[in-house]
């Protein structure tokens, strides 16, 4: 029987041409700003909430913009386990900054693509496609 897909929401702040992911700590694998959907949550405060708990970024939900959806394997989980991840993109002009789930942060291009998992890969080819980051 397969594995419930894990449900994620994130958000793509880009500046530069670059986006903002973040390695957790002691980790070198780059992933976008993000986590699980929590029962009741649409996928918008799901991003706004994980913004604020690890890059400090206060986000409306209602202003933040969905780009898109990415589905692949999930990093770290049991073989044939997917992510489903809703990518919304973030407008601010406050600086974020790492909390204490977060090691640090990087402004990323595609670059990056053999830093990053499955899910990461994905959204940085489709920015690139949209002609948002490098």
């Amino acid at each position: 029987m397969p594995l419930p897909d894990l449900l994620v929401s994130a958000i793509a702040l880009v500046r530069d041409r670059r986006v903002l992911m973040v390695t957790a700590r002691d980790r070198d694998v780059y992933y976008m700003p993000g986590g699980k959907i929590d029962p009741g949550e649409t996928a918008a405060e799901a991003a706004a909430r994980e913004a604020f708990e690890e890059v400090a970024l206060r986000l409306d939900p209602a202003e933040l913009e969905h780009l898109f959806e990415v589905r692949t394997l999930a990093h770290g989980e049991p073989e044939g386990r997917h992510v489903r991840m809703a990518v919304f993109r973030a407008e601010t002009d406050a600086s974020p900054a790492a909390s204490a789930e977060v090691g640090a942060l990087h402004w990323v291009t595609t670059a990056d693509l053999d830093r990053c998992p499955p899910a990461g890969r994905e959204v940085l080819a489709r920015l690139e496609a949209s002609g948002l980051i490098d």
